[in-house]
């Protein structure tokens, strides 16, 4: 599990808007996803290659991290340490074969085993990556970029002690992120790109091009492609292109880009104090979101 920051920014008003690359099991994911104040995108089980993913399970499969003992109630208080009385097959020469004990760990990681030997043989026989991924989701790392300028709500929730163990552990490690982290001060104008850095940014010499290298990235959820390679410019802006040519439009990938809005102050009294073009910030709170630029010009 694993939660780093890509990019940390405040405007002249005092806003802050946080991007983070987080790493943790897929099976908490629909729980992160209930948090609608979030900019997410995340690695897909639809396009990772069959044989990266079967690696991943078989090496490493996500496992919980508290093997809570049945009660009534949603919180697992006591841990179960119970062995677990499992078939071994017969053509697994590595261990010996028939009705074996096991703790939760180990038959965990043998139901991952499972998982990845049927994988295996779908992809063996033709099967689209689509479906043969689904057997190896419970047993997938995840991994997904989020951005927000509101997080107490996420906090409250997750990094409570009731909450999941495995989300409750990802809420204090974004937690501690953001609390080493310094936000760099971004005036009007300037822009928030997760994944592009001030060199690169000075480089590309052009905010429109920026904000596309961002979005590509964000859209892989990484600096570089699925087979580890760094993409050119032209594949950057290439895969951009594909995303807001798509119909239906992929365009979630530019929510991450964002420009410091203005608050005004305006009236005698202050009594109109409002964001400038607060119908362009989307789900945050003081920054104007690429995709809703973007948006704007479709209708």
């Amino acid at each position: 599990m694993e939660a780093k920051i890509v990019a940390d920014s405040i405007s002249e008003a005092g806003k802050r808007i946080t991007t983070m690359q987080l790493c943790y099991p897929r099976f908490i994911h629909a729980e992160f996803m209930t948090h609608r104040v979030f900019s997410r995108n995340a690695s897909s089980s639809r396009a990772i290659p069959v044989a990266k993913m079967i690696e991943q399970v078989r090496t490493n499969p996500a496992m919980p991290i508290h093997w809570g003992k049945n009660q009534a109630g949603m919180q697992a208080k006591e841990e179960c340490n119970e062995p677990i009385d499992l078939m071994v097959p017969q053509y697994w020469t590595d261990m010996n074969p028939g009705l074996c004990e096991f703790s939760a760990g180990e038959a965990w990681e043998v139901a991952a085993r499972h998982a990845s030997e049927i994988a295996e043989s779908m992809a063996t026989a033709g099967y689209h990556k689509q479906i043969v991924n689904r057997i190896l989701e419970p047993f997938q790392w995840i991994h997904v970029i989020v951005t927000a300028t509101e997080w107490d709500n996420f906090f409250e929730l997750r990094a409570h002690k009731d909450a999941q163990p495995e989300i409750h552990e990802l809420a204090l490690q974004m937690k501690e992120a953001m609390y080493k982290s310094g936000p760099r001060i971004l005036k009007a104008g300037e822009w928030h790109l997760p994944y592009v850095s001030i060199r690169e940014e000075r480089e590309l010499g052009d905010y429109e091009l920026a904000r596309k290298v961002s979005a590509a990235r964000c859209c892989r959820v990484s600096y570089l492609k699925h087979d580890g390679t760094k993409a050119t410019l032209e594949e950057e802006l290439a895969l951009c292109d594909r995303l807001i040519g798509a119909r239906p439009l992929h365009i979630s990938p530019f929510e991450h880009q964002a420009t410091p809005d203005q608050y005004l102050k305006e009236g005698k009294f202050g009594g109109t104090d409002h964001w400038e073009k607060g119908w362009l910030h989307g789900n945050l709170v003081g920054w104007i979101q690429n995709r809703k630029l973007i948006e704007s010009q479709f209708h």
